[in-house]
This record gives C-alpha cells, structure tokens and sequence, in this order.
C-alpha cells in the first residue's frame, strides 16, 4: 500500500508548479478498467514526476510492475524520489531516454500501456504499444482531443503537427481491425484500445499445425478429427473474416 499523504503531496507540488499530470477525472476512467482487468505488467510512456504511476501501481496484480519512459533528466530524478518517498520503489522502473529510441528496444509483453508524452509522436507511440500488448491488453492514450483542437477545424501552425498526428492516432486506433478503440470526453480527451482476438494473434505455426491435422484426419477418414476441426474452423471464421496468415 503507498503512502496516500506523500501522494498527495506530490499531486499538489505538480499542479503549483504547472507540471502536467493526470487529470482526475482521467484517472478515475482508468482506474475502472485496471480494477476490473488486475494487471501484471503496464508500460508508461511519459513518467513526468511518477504521480500516474503511483496512482496505477494500487490496482495492479500482486507482484505487479511498471515500466515507464521519461526523457527529462530533472523529471526523472524527482519521480525517482516521489517513487522511493510513497514506498514504490520495487514496483515502478523508469527507462531515462527518448522514448523513440527506448520503446523498439523493449520485447517485454504488458497488459496495459498508457500514452502521455509528445503528441507529435503518438503514432509511433501506437505502433510500438500494439506490438508489446499482450492478447486482449489495453492501451489508453492522454490528452488525445487536445484543448478540443482534434476536433475542430484547428489548422494555426503553433500546434498543426501535434493536432494532425493525435488525428491520425485516432484514424490508426478506429481502423485497426486488431483494436476495439472508443473516444472519451474526458479530462483532455482519453483513447481506449482494447486488442482483440483475432486469427491475425495466432501465432502461424499453431494454424498450420492446426490444418494438418484437418488433413490428416480427412485422409484417415477420422470422421469425429475432420468434423471436429471444421465446426472449430467455421466459428474463427464466423468471429474475424478479414485475415491473411501466409
């Protein structure tokens, strides 16, 4: 159990010194979806001074974990100390660097990844969280209606190129035929991508293992095999048509 007086301290500090953190009623959505999911593993991209992290870690499995990224050098030291003040310190590991060159280096699986950092990058931020989500993981993305700009006619240079990728981060996430994803109007706008079971997540070896046996008991005329596989075969087909294995 962290220290809930330490954290609110470190909430405090944040908002007096306009750091931005999560916002509460952000926290609160998520907070529903980690109770219910109990996580082993999540992925931070974007630590600040580590208070979403400490709020998350109360809702995780027992012997649960966080990674999170932060490039900010002062930011990290501070989260480092917030961490070790709440008593997490065994619980949240912070990766100092850029996250664009961090994330393709890491091939540990989570359950749930949480987007909060440049929004000019949140594409790639996608792309990178889809590939180390874990079968039916959940990727939640901050800020993603940004002041209201994403949905707007918004086009003034200051902020074209982050309105324009948090855009094309929720075309990516709509279209995504291995995502479930849904917008909320909350805090700044909240993403929430679920990952689906798809034929698309079944490892190739497993299917065609799976086809060869169909073969084999249709050659055998193993009647209860062959009937058995197709009536298995049909109802993958019934729930995701579009896939391509080979």
């Amino acid at each position: 159990m962290i220290n809930k007086q330490e954290l609110e301290k470190i909430k405090e500090k944040a908002l007096a010194e306009h750091i931005p953190i999560i916002m509460d009623e952000t926290l609160e959505v998520i907070e529903k979806y980690l109770k219910k999911s109990k996580p082993k593993t999540m992925l931070e991209i974007g630590t600040a001074v580590g208070y979403s992290a400490i709020c998350f870690i109360d809702f995780l499995a027992e012997g649960g974990r966080i990674d999170t990224i932060e490039r900010d050098e002062q930011r990290v030291r501070e989260a480092r100390e917030n961490i070790e003040k709440v008593g997490a310190a065994n619980m949240i590991n912070i990766y100092e660097g850029d996250a664009v060159e961090i994330l393709p280096t890491l091939n540990s699986k989570y359950d749930v990844c949480f987007i909060d950092a440049a929004k000019g990058k949140y594409p790639f931020f996608l792309q990178q969280a889809l590939r180390l989500l874990n079968d039916h993981g959940i990727i939640f993305a901050d800020n993603i209606l940004y002041k209201g700009y994403v949905m707007s006619d918004y086009n003034k240079h200051k902020q074209r190129t982050a309105v324009r990728n948090l855009r094309e981060y929720i075309k990516e996430a709509s279209e995504n035929d291995m995502l479930e994803t849904e917008i909320l109007d909350v805090g700044d706008g909240l993403a929430i991508s679920r990952k689906k079971w798809t034929l698309r997540n079944v490892p190739k070896v497993h299917f065609r293992l799976f086809l060869y046996m169909v073969c084999y008991a249709w050659n055998r005329n193993l009647i209860f095999l062959h009937n058995l596989g197709y009536l298995f075969l049909k109802c993958l087909l019934a729930r995701n048509w579009k896939f391509f294995l080979f």
